[in-house]
């Protein structure tokens, strides 16, 4: 119960940087980003659980070319606000070997995860490789090597949630992405 409270408490106060608006029209240029590159290419599209359930759903709807779906699960938070070592829960069921490739997650920002996913994946020999990610935090702090091809919106360099990315577990279905008061 205590951390519902705190929960309650952390978005009562918390800044909103990127507003629901900005979000919505972020999914639209990653939709259309996307489609260019992959509209004719018969993708597999992998949603990174769990932050990249809410974006891979938003930027979904907005595709209007076929494609597969799949899913991982990789983790280096388990409900906590910093990172730990990271933990594979569920690589793709879909064959990747010469498949073109789309990552799905929720925000860049150190980069220590999708490094190891974007590793991991490269061994099953995907034709391509892509990663699209909804929001990507400013800061010198970046694994060497980790990028994603598509970003719609950068964040400051704060604890943010909402848009599938949590406040230990709660407000990952906000439409807009908040920052918690440092």
């Amino acid at each position: 119960m205590i951390r519902y409270q705190e929960a309650q408490t952390v978005l009562r106060e918390a800044d909103c940087v990127v507003d629901a608006a900005a979000v919505s029209a972020a999914y639209d240029r990653l939709a259309a980003q996307i489609t260019a590159e992959l509209a004719h290419r018969n993708p597999l599209v992998l949603a990174v659980m769990i932050g990249g359930l809410v974006p891979t759903a938003e930027i979904l709807r907005r595709l209007d070319f076929a494609f597969e779906l799949d899913y991982l699960h990789a983790t280096r938070y388990r409900g906590a606000t910093t990172g730990g070592g990271l933990i594979w829960k569920r690589q793709p069921q879909a064959a990747l070997e010469g498949r073109h490739v789309l990552v799905i997650d929720d925000i860049l920002d150190e980069g220590h995860t999708l490094l190891a996913v974007r590793n991991a994946l490269q061994e099953f020999r995907p034709a391509s490789l892509n990663v699209a990610v909804l929001a990507e935090k400013l800061h010198d702090r970046r694994a060497p090597g980790a990028h994603a091809e598509f970003v719609g919106v950068t964040v400051p360099d704060r604890y943010v949630f909402g848009c599938g990315m949590d406040y230990k577990e709660y407000w990952r279905q906000l439409p807009a992405i908040y920052a918690v008061i440092p």
